[in-house]
């Protein structure tokens, strides 16, 4: 999977919790979101891919201690999950990240212009601003790649789109508006290009078809071909692309 220089693992925990604080005690504690619901009927714990946070769902009116019980009895699963996860990359000169699916070291640029090699990243400028500077060149190359998919696809389906924006978004790579409005996540430029084609094309064919039916499928197979393995791949590594902190 993805590599590159990390810290160490982000287990979503305070050094030193207060008593106040809901926690799993331990070598780290584990911090707990308690998170109440009206139609939940049991508790439910969930561990985010993105940022390692550990929520526990309880219904309104179940007592604390309970879920606090429930998440010992599971604590091996969790501490399991989170030690499965990878390490976030802290995007500075020296790291490695993703780009176009390949992994690429960020060094130390001359100039004014973040420049993209075969070999490396160039970023000029001091190192405490070099993950701004080049998330903000990343979105400009996101937004050109998508832009040029998006209209061969909307010329290929013979539908227009209205207008395209990017966003970091945490639980979708992309989104189409029933007016026509296409949003994507800026960092499928991270993803091998055949993925991003496909997430593309899939928000596109949204234009003819609003669903996810039989119909729908068949059009994003029209524009784009054969696409199991784009997609499988977003399933298995997708999240591995919010771990990059710019």
């Amino acid at each position: 999977m993805l590599e590159g220089l990390s810290k160490p693992k982000a287990f979503p925990i305070r050094q030193e919790p207060r008593m106040s604080d809901t926690y799993l005690p331990g070598d780290p504690p584990i911090s707990l979101i308690l998170r109440r619901s009206a139609q939940a009927k049991r508790v439910s714990l969930r561990i985010s891919q993105l940022d390692g946070r550990v929520t526990l769902t309880l219904p309104k009116r179940l007592a604390e201690r309970e879920a606090l019980a429930f998440a010992r009895s599971k604590e091996d699963w969790i501490r399991k999950h989170l030690d499965a996860r990878e390490d976030d990359v802290v995007v500075r000169h020296g790291a490695r990240i993703a780009l176009g699916g390949r992994l690429i070291e960020v060094r130390q640029g001359a100039g004014r212009r973040v420049e993209i090699t075969p070999e490396a990243i160039l970023v000029p400028g001091p190192e405490e601003r070099a993950g701004k500077r080049l998330l903000a060149h990343l979105k400009e190359i996101a937004r050109d790649r998508l832009a040029g998919a998006c209209d061969d696809y909307a010329a290929t389906l013979g539908r227009p789109y209205a207008r395209l924006s990017l966003r970091d978004t945490r639980s979708r790579w992309g989104s189409c508006t029933s007016d026509g409005g296409l949003m994507f996540s800026w960092r499928l430029i991270l993803a091998p290009p055949e993925v991003l084609d496909y997430v593309a094309a899939h928000e596109v064919a949204h234009l003819a078809e609003m669903n996810h039916s039989a119909a729908f499928w068949a059009q994003v197979e029209r524009i784009y071909g054969d696409y199991a393995a784009p997609r499988g791949w977003l399933r298995a590594h997708g999240s591995g692309l919010h771990r990059y902190k710019f």
